[in-house]
């Protein structure tokens, strides 16, 4: 597995379920600022409905959908469906994740921790969503808010060493020095 962040601001997305679990990617995507989400579902659920509006087609996607998409992530139907729309993904070039279904997976969705522009993320490349899930959780507890404003803190500083002629080794060295003047990290 290579891991990656991609922008959903830039991407297409196609995003295929009907139930709880794809409302809850939806607004996960809605969050992060996705743009280009369109939503496919035969039998969507009020609030799946609501929250798409007019980003919803009640179908499932054919070929052409699916090949208008960068990415697609397949989420709450039945097996047969899933494995034959991640066949037609693979078959135009899109990227696809079946939730739960390793096997039909090009990549997987980690669990993450987010401050501000400062990610963590876990993954167990799809054997354990509960573990990572709950180690997303202790990260939680130990990387407190406080983190996005140290972020910002050391972006600006590292701003400054690099507009006074500060190269790589140098700024390597004084990001360390400064994190640890402050204590930062153990």
């Amino acid at each position: 597995m290579f891991p990656i962040n991609l922008d959903l601001t830039r991407l297409s997305v196609a995003l295929v379920g009907n139930g709880q679990a794809t409302l809850n990617r939806l607004r996960q995507f809605d969050g992060d600022g996705a743009k280009y989400v369109t939503v496919y579902s035969e039998h969507p659920m009020p609030e799946l409905v609501d929250q798409a509006g007019d980003r919803l087609h009640r179908y499932l996607p054919n070929s052409a959908d699916v090949n208008a998409a960068s990415i697609m992530f397949i989420v709450d139907l039945d097996e047969d469906k899933a494995a034959e729309l991640a066949a037609i993904a693979k078959a135009v070039g899109t990227i696809a994740n079946v939730e739960d279904i390793k096997a039909y997976c090009d990549f997987f969705s980690p669990a993450r921790v987010q401050r501000g522009d400062l990610m963590i993320t876990v993954s167990t490349n799809g054997h354990s969503p509960r573990l990572a899930g709950r180690i997303r959780r202790a990260l939680e507890n130990w990387l407190v808010p406080t983190w996005d404003k140290r972020l910002r803190e050391l972006s600006i500083q590292r701003e400054k060493w690099k507009a006074g002629g500060a190269d790589m080794p140098t700024l390597l060295k004084k990001t360390d020095e400064y994190i640890d003047r402050r204590g930062w990290l153990p």
